[in-house]
């Protein structure tokens, strides 16, 4: 089977994409890979990267994997460096040229522009989780210098324009009065993002913190602030970004430019900016600079069955079906993700019935466990345990079927349990559970899929040299659907 390079998959039939559109409407899922504006997503609630509003203009829109990271790219506006004008718990404050507010050295040799949203839960999570430690790593010590800038996704939270004006409007009273508001707006969130009226607590909110009131209500009522914001949300989108948080890393001394989307870990930002104050280029960035070659685990020669490993591909991957069939679905999954049990529950055994069992379909399986689900990774490990006494898929249902009860601080004595209803050597199991060998080849999948896979579940479909990412927990005739089209292009 021929594949193309991921980054340059054609796209389905025009019927196809139509129909893909539609599906697209109702995905739910725990995180999304969001194409530039022209896929249309619907945000759910455990979203680690949330949709922007979708475009007027649909009509155009595939569900084909598609670049939206583009590296080593120079940056096409910059914000002039001026000197601080101020001091926030320790760090240096100020605004750019353009009116944009910072924190750290102007002189710093790395710049991060943050695109986000006060009423975005995951942005509220990267300030309170992630921006701490890198404020002492980083920022403090003159490495790194943070601008913020406005991206309120207006269509999903529509306090969040109301709260970024107020944000400017403080800011017209000193740099350290706008960082104050910035971090109670993410600290409170809870509180006024479902407010009918949010402008008296924004209002309370700037008296707190010291702004003057007559000074901050006059800005408010001028409504030269919207402007702003509507330019940060403009300038998020042509660099591609269609989700919150996301972070548009400068190197100051060669204006490269590199991406990094979503609440991601603080070992994310950390390894990104240590690669480069050293000079190099990111590991992502070389990926797409080179050839584009596609990983092993989707090539003909990575998915032919193992000899010496039933069930697993030459890649490592478990599989259902026929390894000879013209279509093959790549899952990638998380144990802890509802919407990934719900797709196992609900419609996996559809799809099995109609396409597995039938040798139409080769079903492949990958971890992906996501930083918010805190068990999912020991819960694949566990998986991989079964798996080396021959019962990889017995505990895979199992895990799904279960998913409450051992989603707990030690769930060791819950997988134990399981264990012994497969009948398997509980003691070997729990040796292998507690040790790190199906660790790494769960952290191995994440790091496989983290170029193509923003959230679970996600499925990629590869035919006839031809590949389409399908995110989401679709009903199972809705994927039927899309899976029977896939099959009828094969056979013409």
């Amino acid at each position: 089977m021929k594949i193309f390079p991921w980054r340059k998959w054609p796209t389905f039939s025009p019927s196809f994409s139509v129909v893909a559109l539609l599906l697209l409407l109702m995905l739910s899922a725990c995180t999304f890979h969001i194409t530039p504006p022209v896929a249309t997503v619907t945000e759910t609630p455990e979203a680690a990267t949330e949709p922007a509003p979708p475009p007027t203009n649909a009509a155009s829109a595939t569900s084909t994997v598609t670049n939206t990271q583009e590296t080593n790219a120079p940056v096409t506006e910059r914000a002039s460096v001026t000197a601080p004008t101020d001091e926030y718990d320790g760090i240096p404050v100020g605004f750019t040229a353009e009116g944009y507010p910072y924190r750290g050295s102007p002189d710093a040799p790395i710049t991060i522009y943050e695109y986000s949203d006060f009423q975005c839960p995951f942005c509220s999570r990267y300030f309170i989780q992630t921006e701490p430690a890198l404020d002492r790593s980083y920022v403090r010590n003159g490495t790194v210098r943070v601008v913020f800038r406005d991206f309120p996704l207006v269509e999903l939270h529509p306090n969040a324009p109301a709260a970024h004006v107020a944000s400017l409007c403080v800011a017209d009273q000193g740099a350290a009065l706008y960082w104050a508001i910035h971090g109670r707006l993410f600290e409170t969130q809870a509180e006024w993002n479902q407010l009918p009226d949010p402008a008296p607590y924004f209002a309370n909110l700037a008296v707190d913190i010291g702004a003057d009131q007559a000074q901050y209500q006059a800005c408010i009522d001028g409504g030269e602030k919207e402007a702003i914001v509507a330019q940060g949300v403009a300038e998020a989108m042509e660099k591609g970004f269609s989700g919150t948080p996301s972070f548009h890393f400068v190197r100051e001394a060669t204006a490269e430019a590199f991406p990094l989307v979503g609440a991601q870990p603080y070992e994310q930002f950390a390894g990104l900016i240590d690669t480069l104050v050293a000079g190099g280029t990111p590991e992502t960035a070389q990926e797409e600079s080179g050839n584009n070659e596609i990983p092993f685990w989707a090539t003909a020669d990575g998915l032919k069955p193992d000899p010496d490993r039933p069930s697993q591909t030459m890649a490592g991957d478990f599989y259902r079906g026929n390894p000879d069939a013209k279509v093959v679905v790549i899952e990638f999954s998380d144990f802890q993700c509802p919407f990934c049990r719900k797709h196992t529950l609900e419609t996996q055994p559809i799809l099995d019935e109609q396409f597995v069992a039938t040798d139409q379909i080769m079903w492949v399986f990958k971890h992906f466990p996501l930083t918010i689900h805190p068990q999912a990774p020991a819960a694949g490990a566990a998986a991989e345990c079964a798996a080396e006494q021959g019962k990889f898929w017995e505990m895979h249902d199992k895990l799904f079927n279960t998913m409450q009860e051992w989603s707990v601080s030690d769930p060791t004595p819950v997988f134990a349990d399981l264990a012994q209803q497969l009948e398997l050597d509980v003691d070997a199991f729990t040796i292998c559970v507690t040790g790190e060998e199906a660790a790494s080849r769960v952290q191995e999948d994440l790091e496989a899929g983290t170029p193509f896979v923003r959230g679970t579940p996600t499925f990629i479909v590869l035919y006839n040299g031809q590949g389409s990412i399908i995110p989401g927990a679709l009903p199972a005739e809705r994927f039927t659907s899309i899976l029977q089209e896939v099959l009828n292009s094969v056979a013409q």
